[in-house]
């Protein structure tokens, strides 16, 4: 299985057309997950862009705090399976927080949860993670996608699950961090995914408008970053017979790398 980072703006999907193929031939996973609350202009999905992501190749789709900041999601989301929205939003929220994909012959269940630390104070994702895992035990392969703030809320969560479920990815901050593992009972986990999307800017952004932020505190208007790409996931090879990760790599490439293939 891959899980693909935070895709950030056209310069994500120009990553990801570029990067499929390679990651395909490379890792040969059976499903792809891709978090992609950020692939319109860094806010939202459309249905146009979450339909060129499955047609890419992408199986499931994992969102995040920006799930509802492009309002097309709302026209399409709940007829669409294969994309899932943190479960702890409140009830009666559009759309599904978990969901079971199948491609290749498997199946895994992906639930979607959201950190409460530095972000808004949605239901406990704790509570709820404890609530989905129980309605999927019958599903050998289940993937975690906390969005998060807080590296400390991930890496509780990844604890919290561990022997319980595949694997628990951290996704929302963008920089890929340098801790994959697998934990005792069996997880595998990464605080971090990383993102797909503009190699140069801050976070995706441009970089003198976040500059500007950070200097003068005035409100600045952030706009995705163009330029280079980079292209940050994780694979996790899942054991046949009890779901537990067996490995874990981390996928990271950039435009440059790509030239000098």
């Amino acid at each position: 299985m891959v899980f693909i980072g935070d895709i950030v703006g056209s310069v994500g999907r120009k990553a990801m057309k570029l990067n499929m193929s390679r990651i395909k031939q490379t890792y040969r996973p059976d499903i792809i997950i891709a978090n992609a609350e950020n692939a319109a202009a860094g806010r939202g999905i459309t249905k146009q862009i979450a339909h060129d992501l499955f047609e890419m190749g992408v199986h499931g789709i994992t969102m995040g705090n920006h799930t509802w900041d492009n309002k097309d999601i709302f026209t399409f989301i709940d007829d669409e399976p294969r994309m899932v929205r943190p479960a702890n939003f409140p009830e009666g929220t559009p759309g599904r927080g978990m969901t079971t994909i199948k491609a290749n012959g498997k199946e895994l269940v992906i639930i979607n949860l959201q950190g409460r630390t530095f972000l808004p104070p949605l239901d406990c994702p704790f509570v709820k993670a404890d609530e989905l895992v129980q309605q999927s035990r019958k599903h050998k392969f289940v993937l975690v996608d906390f969005h998060a703030e807080a590296t400390s809320e991930k890496i509780a969560m990844g604890w919290h699950l561990d022997g319980r479920v595949s694997a628990v990815v951290g996704t929302h901050t963008h920089v890929q961090s340098n801790d994959e593992r697998i934990l005792p009972q069996g997880t595998g986990y990464v605080t971090d995914v990383g993102m797909v999307g503009p190699r140069d800017g801050i976070l995706g952004m441009e970089r003198e408008a976040v500059l500007r932020k950070f200097k003068t505190q005035l409100p600045v208007r952030f706009v995705v970053d163009e330029g280079k790409w980079h292209f940050h996931g994780v694979f996790f090879d899942l054991d046949e017979a009890t779901g537990r990760c067996k490995q874990v790599k981390l996928i990271r490439r950039d435009e440059d790398q790509v030239i000098m293939e």
